[in-house]
């Protein structure tokens, strides 16, 4: 990441962001929420025994996305897909914590490649899976798809944001038939890539791309989250709170939409802070704040200690993330 531009610093900011935040609330996923003000640290522990500085499955699932993509030149295509689907599914065998609903799909799109006489699932078996757990529970808008989304806007920077837009749906649905999960995905990646693209956070960029009605309940719900904090969203499980948790942590660190707090290591901290504060999924909703902030801020907001820190599935480092980053913006 030597002799990095400003554009260059929030692409790494991205991956980088999202791992931060993952590994800072991964100590503290499932408790309640925490006052203003408490510490909050790269403590380990958590529901994997995670070590400190590692992150979970939030980024983990991120990096499977962002080497299919890379792989693809880019473009979620449904070689790209499958390549995920497969991915997620060999990654879940062992890994320490992995969401009910993913896990459910995942597992459900093997027995399917099973009983099509298919040694690995393709991704039209992960589809089907996801849309038979919905029909079959009457739910499935779990915030795993959003968790995940950052690399989308990478892969599509410079590509038109409808088509961004457009990918982050298409991948959510892998595993999440709720149109909210996707919804949710897709206004996240636009957000993401507008701020990699000019340095400002705007999550209401991507507003126009949906059906009318739908703008203006997710307006509403944008407006609530900028109105409270974090704790107030604690069915953070949910993808609309996790969204919401998410936004509410980075609004407070910028001055609620004053747009006067200037994009810089305070508003990052402080805003991956007051997610783990929230409490209750922390690790989830500080890696989506943190997949955002860090597009905004950059990856030298991001603290060295937290950095030096940062390691998880595959055997990654920091450096290694901001250079999967870099290649992923760069392979148009």
């Amino acid at each position: 990441m030597k002799n990095e531009t400003d554009r260059d610093n929030r692409v790494c900011g991205v991956l980088l962001g999202l791992a931060a935040g993952d590994a800072l609330g991964a100590g503290y996923e499932f408790k309640p929420a925490m006052e203003a003000g408490e510490p909050v640290g790269m403590i380990g522990g958590g529901l994997g025994d995670f070590a400190p500085g590692e992150w979970t499955d939030d980024t983990s699932m991120a990096i499977v996305m962002a080497q299919a993509l890379a792989a693809s030149g880019g473009t979620a295509s449904e070689e790209a897909c499958t390549q995920m689907v497969r991915g997620w599914a060999d990654w879940a065998k062992s890994a320490p914590d992995v969401g009910v609903q993913t896990s459910a799909v995942l597992r459900a799109a093997e027995s399917l490649a099973r009983r099509g006489g298919r040694e690995l699932p393709v991704a039209a078996d992960a589809i089907q899976a996801a849309e038979d757990a919905h029909q079959r529970t009457g739910r499935s808008g779990g915030n795993g798809s959003l968790m995940r989304t950052a690399p989308v806007a990478l892969a599509y920077l410079h590509r038109p944001v409808e088509e961004a837009f457009a990918a982050a749906v298409k991948l959510s649905a892998l595993t999440h038939f709720d149109p909210e999960a996707a919804e949710a995905c897709g206004l996240w990646t636009a957000a993401i890539r507008h701020a990699v693209l000019t340095g400002q956070l705007d999550l209401r960029c991507g507003l126009h791309l949906l059906e009318p009605a739908r703008a203006g309940l997710w307006e509403q719900r944008i407006s609530v989250a900028e109105a409270g904090v974090p704790k107030d969203f604690s069915n953070n499980g949910w993808v609309v709170e996790a969204f919401q948790g998410a936004w509410s942590a980075i609004s407070a660190a910028t001055g609620h939409g004053t747009g006067q707090a200037p994009l810089d290591r305070r508003v990052l901290v402080e805003a991956l802070e007051a997610a783990v504060r929230g409490g209750v999924d922390t690790d989830t909703v500080a890696a989506i704040a943190g997949s955002l902030v860090g597009a905004a801020c950059g990856a030298r907001a991001i603290p060295g200690e937290w950095l030096g820190m940062l390691h998880g599935w595959p055997g990654l480092k920091a450096v290694d993330l901001g250079d999967a980053a870099l290649e992923l913006a760069a392979g148009h």
